[in-house]
């Protein structure tokens, strides 16, 4: 019991904090998450809730395989989509670090996704570009790339055009 309380203390100063940066001069600060082996900004405007994953998601049938289900956040349902698999990728293993990020309610959409581990909140300003012409292929919800003081990169991900893709939106087969 003691154990979720202070989960749930944690979560409550972690999503203060996001609201203060978001709401704050701090507009460089973007959430960092790892969904597979990419690291993601998330601008902080579009992120909601960020859950463990200690919840039943439930299954819906007759979905794509990176469609995890259903789960109740605070009294309303989400989609929880796995964003590693969605993108490509191997399905993200539950684990302690694993957790949910939902969208914010601006967004319009009652969707979550799971990524594999919060990595805190990042300076983007503390970040350069990546050399010229080392971009590749993109999917429309990805940005632009950054890559931090010790020489790992980031990508942006932009929640508000995830939620508009078609494809994250058919989650039927």
């Amino acid at each position: 019991m003691a154990d979720r309380r202070s989960l749930r203390e944690f979560q409550s100063r972690l999503s203060e904090r996001l609201r203060q940066a978001a709401s704050g001069a701090v507009q460089s600060a973007r959430l960092g998450v790892q969904a597979g082996s990419q690291r993601l900004l998330v601008d902080l405007s579009e992120a909601g809730e960020i859950a463990s994953l200690d919840m039943a998601v439930t299954p819906v049938p007759m979905t794509h395989d990176w469609f995890r289900g259903l789960v109740n956040l605070r009294g309303a349902l989400f989609g929880v989509s796995d964003l590693a698999r969605f993108a490509g990728g191997d399905a993200t293993p539950g684990s302690r670090e694993t957790r949910l990020v939902a969208f914010a309610a601006r967004l319009n959409l009652n969707a979550a996704i799971l990524v594999d581990r919060m990595l805190g909140l990042q300076n983007v300003t503390a970040m350069s570009a990546p050399p010229e012409g080392d971009a590749g292929a993109r999917e429309p919800w990805l940005g632009r790339d950054w890559i931090d003081p010790e020489g790992r990169r980031w990508t942006e991900l932009s929640l508000e055009r995830l939620a508009a893709d078609e494809r994250f939106l058919a989650v039927d087969r």
